[in-house]
């Protein structure tokens, strides 16, 4: 099967390249699963209703988020209804929504780092805990691992090579060069990237984005205009063994 991962998808420039590209790659490329992080899709802070069904529309089959999931208090009832959205599998128990969802035969999980973000529960512990208690697991399992640090990344990758099909990173908005499959047969990429605007600071205007760095005064971010950066990560998996058989970047202008 092929699973296409969508990286950080930034405000409405990014929602419109995504309803124009996310058909067509499918098409393109025979994708059997498409899974979209949606945490900046709301004026590049969080996620609404009406935006997270924009991607549903567009093609999304999963909708993963990260560290601004809650930035929108419309969506933390929507969580727990029966759409394919998730929150990090990591958050504290009874904080609303879940970490998984299994689609077909596969089981898509979301998790996030603590590296320079936020103080969760540990994202290893609470993976080994998945996959060790959940009955009639999946072969297929890919992981969307939001987090900071290219180290804690990576580290997620080998500790979880041969027992999941993928390990995609998201969060930092920037496309890494360093898809490859490991030893045990997992799919790894530290960043997918972002479906954002190009001439941007990670989808914001570079003039917010400065004026915080050289004032170190609080300043509003908005997303910036112009040409969108589409970057994906397209991985070909084996059914009968969850292992992956190939990853390639898919990346474009529009």
């Amino acid at each position: 099967m092929r699973v296409l991962l969508v990286g950080d998808v930034v405000g409405k420039p990014g929602r419109r390249a995504l309803q124009t590209l996310l058909p067509q790659l499918r098409r393109d490329h025979l994708v059997d699963l498409a899974i979209v992080n949606g945490e900046n899709i709301a004026g590049g802070f969080g996620l609404t209703v009406e935006t997270a069904q924009e991607l549903l529309e567009a093609g999304a089959d999963v909708v993963t988020t990260g560290n601004h999931v809650w930035d929108q208090k419309e969506i933390i009832a929507y969580l727990d209804k029966e759409v394919p959205l998730l929150r990090p599998l990591n958050y504290p128990p009874g904080v609303p929504g879940r970490g998984y969802i299994r689609v077909g035969k596969t089981l898509v999980v979301n998790l996030i780092g603590r590296v320079f973000m936020n103080t969760l529960d540990c994202p290893f512990r609470a993976m080994d805990s998945l996959l060790s208690d959940m009955k009639d697991l999946p072969k297929v399992i890919v992981v969307d691992f939001h987090a900071e640090a290219t180290s804690e990344k990576y580290a997620m990758g080998w500790h979880l090579d041969g027992r999941v099909s993928a390990v995609i990173g998201t969060h930092t908005h920037v496309p890494t060069a360093d898809v490859r499959i490991l030893p045990r047969g997992t799919a790894y990429a530290s960043d997918a990237g972002m479906v954002g605007p190009l001439n941007s600071v990670i989808g914001y205007s570079p003039q917010d984005v400065l004026q915080r760095f050289i004032s170190q005064t609080p300043r509003r971010l908005n997303v910036h205009g112009g040409p969108v950066q589409f970057n994906s990560v397209l991985i070909e998996i084996d059914e009968s063994t969850g292992k992956a058989r190939a990853i390639q970047r898919l990346d474009t202008v529009v």
